[in-house]
């Protein structure tokens, strides 16, 4: 098994990023097999249990369902739709995607592939659906709210038809324009695209999702096709959700117009504030370069006037000029389709695709280590330890034995007496655990209570009373202040009951091993600090989004009480992932535990039957001692079997 999988020769330049996909997909297969052997293993030798085949369940799922989120944001007509296309579907000889002159981005559109359907279609919901309290991410799972479109992929007609379908508009009259929140009178009475009149244009759909079997969609890219600024605006859950999640945003600027105004409103209000002002996966793409191409100028004034450009776009998004790219999406479509090298060159595409190849997929690579290889683990050290301990049990008992050749039976009398006195002080500590166990569940059932669904909608279910009459920006301010210290209390809360029942375990664990030779890896704490750290950010992005021009120059109670639910729901997904996390973490730290223990007790009372039998007759010392040492040679045999899956692990883990 490779050590680096996204370490492969590439055959053309223009494959540079499907090639990396395509690894980092056989990476993940191979992520998924080593987990299957492990499970197989469990199940053939009956070491499975109802925990590790959760654990195993979800990092199967999560692998399965893993995707690589690139997502491209730009104000109109700055070749977003383009660009798309260039890097990920010019082996189609065509435009995959509409991406004519003017408007072609209406509203929010993610390409993937269903794996579960395995079907291709387009999925539409009406823009009438704003008015439900419901967000985007409940909406997704609500089938009767959508319109289907299948698509044929056979046919290039048909999915052109299809696909214009996502660009459709609708006149609708000025005032529902207003309920629906996508016209306020204050942010765009001065808009040149808006006349004066009593109808306005709106998109006909809120959102587009399209599963498609393009390769790269298969292997677990999914692209976000934003619209412009109003449209980021007006939909809260975007910024709040879908752009901090994805691994890279790419925000598109025009050559031809340079940074706007509205460019820098968007990248200010709606992609640095939502960000986490962390520029990670932050990218900025000068497009259209090739309208500074001068025939009449040398190669070296035109690279000039494009690296001017370049540092100009830098500065005015407070940026540092590497982190701009200044490419032509059209050539490198172009240059693609008619596989011309030079002119893919010449685009400045290679540079971009190196960049998402290189830096973005080897990042979400160590993601998907850290938080799914780790957990696995653990719990195949939670498999390990008590085939570790009766080992060596096993071991110390083969070793009386061959003592007793030629001892007399007052020897072995005394260490059958030895082994009962064991099993008293043993079972005291069994008693003492039982003990102890009620009290983790004392503490588990405050802690579980704090971080469940019935808690968290308590403090949701306040918040909304109190800013039912206020739906305003500073009505906003007072009710999440109220909001984010009550979610950040409870989660405090349960960080100190966690805490406690760490120790009182630690204190077990110790016990156990110090007293009677239990094996056992260091029980981790529950770390509640990124569920902690994620409220932070989300209490950060409403005091950012109460600011923005959006709602402080129209106090849209709509646009208030859309970002309020999309963040209720990423809160309470917060708390959904933290209550989770917990019930796994305490039942890895107790059930392995209570295995060895269990063991541990059959084995003392084994060994006071070995002793039985041979205190009865020394003849019995010879065929006892041989069934120690098969018990013992197949328990090294597993150990060997499981060792071998951490180093097979060990060997998908990420270069550093």
């Amino acid at each position: 098994m490779s050590t680096n999988a996204l370490d492969i020769k590439e055959s053309l330049p223009q494959d540079r990023f499907s090639n990396k996909m395509k690894a980092f997909a056989q990476w993940k297969a191979e992520l998924v097999q080593t987990i299957r052997n492990y499970q197989a293993w469990l199940t053939q030798h009956d070491k499975s249990s109802p925990e590790i085949e959760l654990r195993i369940f979800d990092a199967l799922k999560a692998l399965d369902s893993d995707n690589l989120n690139i997502a491209f944001v730009a104000e109109f007509s700055r070749g977003k739709t383009e660009l798309i296309n260039a890097i990920f579907f010019a082996n189609y000889g065509r435009r995959l995607l509409p991406s004519e002159a003017g408007r072609t981005t209406m509203c929010p559109t993610e390409l993937f592939y269903d794996k579960a359907k395995k079907q291709s279609f387009i999925k539409l919901l009406p823009i009438e659906t704003r008015l439900s309290d419901a967000s985007l991410s409940e909406l997704k799972n609500e089938e009767s709210y959508w319109t289907t479109i299948p698509l044929n992929i056979d046919s290039p007609d048909q999915m052109a038809e299809a696909f214009k379908e996502v660009v459709k508009t609708k006149k609708v009259p000025m005032d529902e324009a207003e309920k629906l929140g996508l016209y306020c009178e204050e942010i765009h009475g001065g808009d040149e695209e808006i006349p004066a009149a009593e109808s306005i244009e709106i998109p006909l759909w809120r959102h587009a999702l399209i599963s498609f079997p393009h390769p790269l969609l298969k292997q677990g890219l999914v692209i976000l096709d934003t619209p412009g600024l109003n449209a980021l605006g007006s939909e809260p859950e975007l910024t709040l959700n879908m752009l901090p999640s994805a691994q890279a945003v790419l925000f598109v600027l025009s050559a031809d117009t340079g940074v706007t105004k509205s460019d820098l409103d968007m990248w200010k209000n709606h992609i640095m504030a939502f960000r986490n002002k962390k520029q990670s996966g932050l990218v900025a793409v000068l497009n259209k370069i090739d309208i500074l191409w001068d025939e009449m100028k040398k190669p070296s004034e035109v690279l000039s006037s494009i690296e001017e450009q370049r540092q100009s776009s830098a500065l005015m998004l407070g940026i540092d000029a590497s982190s701009v790219y200044p490419v032509s999406a059209q050539k490198a479509l172009l240059a693609k389709t008619k596989k011309d090298d030079e002119l893919l060159k010449k685009s400045n595409l290679l540079a971009l695709e190196s960049l998402l190849a290189n830096e973005i997929l080897p990042t979400k690579q160590q993601v998907i280590w850290e938080s799914v290889v780790e957990g696995l683990n653990q719990s195949i050290n939670n498999t390990y330890d008590p085939i570790a301990g009766k080992l060596q049990d096993l071991n110390k008992q083969l070793e009386q034995l061959e003592a007793l050749r030629g001892k007399n039976e007052n020897v072995v009398q005394q260490l059958l007496q030895k082994a009962k006195e064991q099993k008293v002080t043993y079972y005291e500590s069994v008693k003492n655990f039982q003990a102890s166990r009620r009290r983790l569940a004392t503490q588990a059932k405050v802690m579980f209570n704090t971080l469940g669904m019935d808690a968290i909608d308590v403090i949701i279910d306040k918040t909304r009373h109190d800013m039912s009459g206020s739906w305003t920006t500073n009505g906003m301010k007072n009710g999440m202040t109220l909001f984010f210290e009550s979610s950040r209390e409870a989660m405090q809360i349960a960080e100190r009951h966690s805490d406690e029942i760490h120790k009182l375990i630690e204190g077990i664990y110790k016990k156990f091993r110090d007293e009677h030779g239990l094996k056992s890896h260091t029980a981790p704490k529950f770390n509640i600090q990124p569920h902690i750290s994620e409220l932070d950010q989300l209490a950060i992005k409403a005091e950012e989004f109460r600011n923005s021009p959006i709602s402080t120059m129209a106090e849209q109670s709509f646009v208030v009480k859309k970002f309020f639910i999309s963040l209720v729901s990423h809160v309470r997904n917060t708390f959904g992932n933290a209550n989770r996390e917990a019930d796994a973490w305490l039942k890895e730290l107790i059930n392995p535990l209570v295995i060895q223990i269990q063991e541990k007790r059959a084995g003392i009372d084994k060994y006071m039957a070995t002793l039985s039998k041979i205190k009865e007759s020394k003849n019995n010392l010879d065929g006892q001692l041989k069934i120690l040492k098969e018990e013992a040679s197949q328990l090294e045999k597993q150990a060997e079997a499981l060792e071998g899956m951490k180093k097979t692990l060990q060997n998908c883990s990420p270069p550093d």
